[in-house]
């Protein structure tokens, strides 16, 4: 079983338009609505791919009633922990040509109560987890430590944990010396303070990443694919070159993957190489779109792992 906690999810307003410029107009061609979130979507990609998942997200007001509507058609289990303020709303616009803007609000306030609430229901779906992901940004006001207490609770009852967020919850993150960190290069960057450009720096950064607590280290690139790094050492795994349509959403793939392979007895580096099958499989999909296994396994024959 693998639990996805998103405390800041979204009702993702996804667009899709026939080019994307600046000081012309264009034409939209398609739009939809989805339950939005990185443990929304992680947990998407990990029942599609045939494991036991559990999704805890927030929900409230009006955009929150319309995420737990969309999530009734998730096939997997959903317990929804209900706050007093408006869930947020993002927009996402993308072109055929694979452009893709992004637009976030911060997110709803959640009331001191409310936290404890989210910290009992993970702490219950802890009995029956083999990992708990904690996924996402935290909104404006939660203490930059609460990923940390939760990662310190999964510890206390034997449970892995990936964390996957960003600025103050990732370096606090760090510091309970979670299973699994995956951030991307411009998280990293924020991490570190320092713009990483060459490849000397992605394996500097890992290197960092690595001291600063974390067993396991992933570090997103995006097209270049990855560089990770373990107890055995470090890698870096370099996909097929394809062409992008919407790379939103391919983090999350990636991240569900990697524990969808390990919960399936492979070793870290075979986890990695899924872990960017599926990221890649899903960036080739227009709209906020998720590899299917099938989709996943093609790509996964044409990835390449080399030791750093």
């Amino acid at each position: 079983m693998i639990v996805t906690l998103t405390i800041n999810p979204a009702l993702d307003r996804n667009v899709s338009a026939d080019r994307l410029v600046f000081e012309d107009r264009a034409y939209i061609l398609d739009t939809s609505l989805s339950a939005g979130g990185r443990g929304i979507n992680a947990s998407r990609v990990i029942h599609s791919f045939g494991t036991k998942t559990l999704a805890i997200a927030t929900s409230g007001g009006a955009t929150g009633h319309k995420l737990e509507e969309l999530l009734k058609t998730s096939n997997f289990p959903v317990q929804v922990v209900r706050i007093s303020h408006d869930t947020r709303t993002n927009l996402t616009i993308s072109d055929k040509h694979g452009l893709t803007v992004k637009l976030n609000e911060f997110g709803p306030r959640i009331e001191p109560e409310e936290l404890s609430a989210i910290t009992a229901a993970v702490e219950t779906s802890l009995a029956s987890a083999d990992w708990l992901m904690i996924c996402g940004s935290i909104p404006p006001g939660v203490p930059s430590e609460f990923y940390s207490g939760l990662i310190r609770l999964a510890h206390k009852r034997n449970v892995k944990t990936l964390l996957d967020t960003d600025g103050d919850a990732l370096l606090h993150g760090l510091e309970a010396a979670p299973t699994m960190v995956t951030p991307n290069q411009q998280e990293a960057e924020r991490l570190l303070n320092k713009v990483l450009i060459t490849r000397t720096h992605f394996y500097e950064a890992v290197e960092r990443i690595h001291a600063m607590g974390a067993e396991s280290v992933i570090l997103s690139l995006g097209s270049r694919g990855v560089v990770a790094k373990d107890a055995s050492g470090m890698m870096e795994v370099i996909p097929p070159r394809i062409d992008a349509v919407c790379p939103i959403g391919a983090g999350d793939a990636m991240a569900a993957a990697f524990l969808w392979a390990i919960g399936n007895k492979l070793d870290f580096r075979d986890a990695v190489r899924w872990a960017v099958a599926a990221g890649t499989a899903s960036a080739k999909l227009p709209g906020l779109a998720f590899a299917s296994l099938e989709q996943a396994t093609e790509v996964y024959k044409h990835v390449e792992v080399r030791a750093v």
